[in-house]
């Protein structure tokens, strides 16, 4: 879901940066020295669950486990995001460096804001915090969903109808996020439960 080089307004792009550099600095600070690997690994993590893309106009369709990193990380999936992000601008040339923020933002924002809804549903049952966990990554998706049609939207009516497809083919994506979250917070849940304290 990586927006393109060229396709926003300036007002957007500026935005979009000034957003991701405060998140990215709040992250920055949430971080301490025994999260780092925890950070680094769900980077990674991001990094390589985006490199499948379908493209649809001017973005594309991937898996993205923003909500899983948010559910994990908390405020420091902003620079967990940023770096990965970067890395595949600068690799692979999805999304840009003009973009690196706007797209850092959609992604990242959804994530905390997941964080903040389901957390503390985590500590109850484990079907409540199986529902919780699939009902952060299909939310955090549709949010990120929601913010790049925004953007799209907001730098003229001739992104609409992309805007409209962005939306409509990451649907059937939210689901399999929200599936892949809920098993994976399970599965760390079991194995390794100190992963899991933000």
């Amino acid at each position: 879901m990586h927006i393109s080089e060229g396709v926003l307004s300036a007002p957007v792009l500026i935005g979009g940066a000034g957003l991701a550099a405060v998140g990215t600095a709040v992250g920055l600070k949430s971080v301490d020295y025994d999260r780092i690997m925890s950070v680094a690994i769900l980077s990674a993590t991001f990094f390589i669950a985006s490199l499948i893309h379908v493209p649809i106009g001017p973005s594309s369709a991937h898996l993205v486990l923003n909500g899983l990193l948010g559910l994990i990380l908390g405020w420091a999936a902003f620079p967990s995001i940023l770096v990965a992000l970067l890395l595949q601008a600068i690799l692979f040339q999805y999304g840009g460096l003009t973009t690196l923020g706007i797209n850092t933002f959609d992604m990242a924002a959804p994530a905390v804001v997941a964080y903040y809804v389901f957390r503390p549903l985590l500590h109850r049952g484990a079907g409540t915090r199986f529902a919780a966990a699939f009902g952060c990554g299909f939310s955090a998706l549709l949010l990120s969903t929601l913010f790049t049609a925004g953007a799209l939207a907001l730098s003229g009516d001739a992104f609409l109808g992309a805007a409209k497809v962005l939306f409509l083919a990451h649907l059937p994506i939210m689901v399999a996020e929200g599936l892949i979250t809920a098993f994976a917070y399970a599965f760390l849940a079991k194995v390794k439960p100190e992963a899991l304290t933000a």
